[in-house]
Order: structure tokens, then C-alpha cells, then sequence
């Protein structure tokens, strides 16, 4: 059975159907504390790297190719299929950002590179 993947902002408050709850951003986002942040994994290794998050800029302009860009990424990073492999026997995990926008972040693009190959495992 493979897990079903949520995305949530992590300023929002945490619930019981999150699940397994993992952040998925580089930066310990601003104001928030680990106890108020309830998160269970700090994935970092997973988000964009450092020099794409700075070329994206939360640039909505700039979606079309960051997402391209950042599933790049996500392909050759070892750290996702580490990530998969040690997830794929959760039921419910919920991917966790800071971004203000609910449209273009990166949690987006990981939910369904993540779902996609959590599916194709089975």
C-alpha cells in the first residue's frame, strides 16, 4: 500500500489526518518554532537547492521552468530515493512549506514527482 501525499503551509496548525508530517523546504521557515511547527522530518535535503530557490524567486513567471528544473533535480538526488524507500509503507504524509503562495511552491511539483513513483512501486 503507498501513501497517500498532502501539502500544507507549516504555519498552518497541524491536524491528526496530516499524517506523517515532513518539511520540505531548505530554510527553517521565519517565526515559527519547532514545537509549533509539529513536524516529524526535516527533509531538506529534498527541496530545491539553494541555487534554484534564488533563481525561482517565488517568481510566478518563472513556474513553468522551475518546475522542470526542480524535477531535474529530484531525479538525481539520492536523497529522494532514499526518502521513497524509507516512506513507501506510510499511509498518509503530509509535505509541508512555507511559501505564501498556494499555487506555485515547490511542495507542488514534490507531491506529485513523490506520488507518481510511490504508485509506480506497488
Amino acid at each position: 500500500m503507498s501513501a497517500t501525499i498532502a501539502i500544507k503551509r507549516v504555519y498552518e496548525a497541524p491536524s491528526k489526518e496530516d499524517g506523517y508530517r515532513v518539511l520540505v523546504d531548505r530554510l527553517w521557515p521565519r517565526g515559527l518554532t519547532k514545537e509549533a511547527a509539529a513536524v516529524d522530518e526535516w527533509a531538506k535535503e529534498i527541496a530545491p537547492s539553494a541555487e534554484l530557490r534564488k533563481w525561482y524567486c517565488h517568481d510566478p513567471a518563472q513556474w513553468p521552468e522551475f518546475q522542470q528544473r526542480y524535477k531535474e533535480e529530484l531525479r538525481e538526488n539520492e536523497a529522494v530515493k532514499a526518502f521513497l524507500k524509507t516512506h513507501q509503507t506510510r499511509k498518509h504524509i503530509t509535505l509541508l512549506y512555507a511559501s505564501k503562495s498556494e499555487e506555485y511552491n515547490q511542495a507542488i511539483v514534490l507531491q506529485h514527482y513523490l506520488a507518481a513513483r510511490l504508485k509506480g512501486a506497488r
